[in-house]
């Protein structure tokens, strides 16, 4: 088996959430080493948690610009190969931009930028470097929903008619109706989040999940946001419809940021004329497919009837629970491919293309509302 790729992490210390999924899904399949990292920006709170996880000191540079200038020292043989980008929006430009300069694989948290500007200046480095780069839209990494794909791929669902993502969540609630709270965390300011915070947050989780299992590309949206207060600039609730490139098919993204008493709960829909077929994160092993004629199909994680694609991403024999860290462990297993320049199928990680199309999503939504509600399209 080849060496371990040597993996750096930026953020993602502490108590982080994100920090620990993806130190989980990196090591899950055995082809990553944490060999550096900036975990926190107070160096002494980083070094405390790197002795905390094991993880040696050596490496654990005390910001970001010395992480860079430090590692290109080495030799190639040594030098850290994929950095992942944990840290708030703000900072995933600026620093996968400098990384992709110096020739490191990216594997960067969603969304990819602040402006879609930036994720175009970011695609012409990612081009300039010829580097791996990989955005962890954490979904995809599903089996089932890589079985959807393929089985949408395959014609199971025919000419597809309707589409229905949905992302309810409620965490929000404790910050909005605080006029402190809303005032003062980064989530709410669009100085660190971007111009959105629902549909910037959970929203384009929705929007990646249609294009990605229905392989449409979504072309026109219109978008109605609410805030709840006058001093808070950001959505924290959407409903965005959407038309599709060269296809009849109808959409709604449905993203809430204050559904009370959800937790995460992203879920879609799909119709054909032949069939339809849905999927639920918070229960992701069961794929429930509608044929036209015929009585509903249950799909489930590790059968031989499944796509290859699925079967991939299923470490576990059929009854065994696939969940969140499987997930992104395929996206991580997917990029280890690509840098290593063994085979892969397209649908193994999102890419840059997804950042960019991401960011557009975000900012067309954005203005849709602002300019009171209307159609608006999506770049070629």
């Amino acid at each position: 088996m080849p060496k371990k790729i040597r993996l750096g992490i930026l953020g993602g210390g502490g108590d982080s959430l994100i920090g620990v999924l993806h130190r989980v899904a990196s090591f899950i399949n055995d082809n990553y080493e944490i060999t550096g990292a900036v975990f926190n920006p107070d160096h002494e709170q980083s070094l405390a948690f790197a002795r905390e996880i094991d993880v040696p000191t050596d490496r654990i540079y005390k910001d970001f610009d010395t992480f860079v200038a430090e590692e290109m020292k080495l030799p190639a043989e040594e030098r850290i190969q994929v950095v992942s980008v944990l840290t708030p929006n703000f900072l995933h430009f600026p620093m996968a931009h400098k990384l992709l300069e110096n020739g490191f694989h990216v594997i960067c948290e969603k969304p990819m930028t602040t402006t879609l500007e930036e994720a175009k200046q970011l695609q012409a480095a990612q081009e300039k470097s010829g580097s791996i780069f990989g955005l962890t839209h954490t979904y995809t990494g599903y089996p089932m929903t890589r079985q959807i794909r393929k089985m949408i791929e395959g014609g199971m669902l025919g000419n597809i008619q309707k589409v229905d993502a949905k992302y309810y969540q409620g965490w929000i609630n404790d910050l909005i109706h605080d006029k402190e709270k809303r005032t003062t965390t980064w989530r709410l300011d669009p100085a660190k989040s971007g111009a959105s915070c629902c549909n910037g947050d959970i929203g384009v989780h929705a929007f990646n999940m249609i294009e990605f299992t229905t392989g449409l590309r979504i072309n026109d949206i219109l978008c109605d946001m609410n805030s709840l207060y006058d001093d808070n600039p950001m959505d924290i609730d959407a409903t965005t419809l959407v038309r599709f490139d060269g296809s009849k098919a109808k959409g709604v993204i449905r993203a809430s940021q204050i559904a009370t008493g959800e937790e995460n709960n992203l879920s879609i829909a799909i119709y054909g004329d032949k069939g339809g077929i849905k999927w639920e994160q918070e229960n992701p092993n069961f794929v429930y497919y509608f044929p036209e004629s015929g009585p509903m199909q249950v799909y489930k994680p590790g059968h031989a009837y499944n796509s290859e694609l699925s079967l991939n991403g299923t470490k576990l024999p059929p009854g065994h629970p696939e969940g969140i860290f499987d997930a992104m462990a395929n996206i991580y297993l997917g990029v280890a491919k690509a840098v290593r320049g063994e085979a892969y199928d397209a649908g193994e990680f999102p890419t840059m293309t997804d950042g960019v199309r991401g960011m557009d999503f975000i900012e067309k939504s954005v203005a849709s509302n602002q300019q009171g509600n209307i159609w608006v399209s999506l770049e070629s």
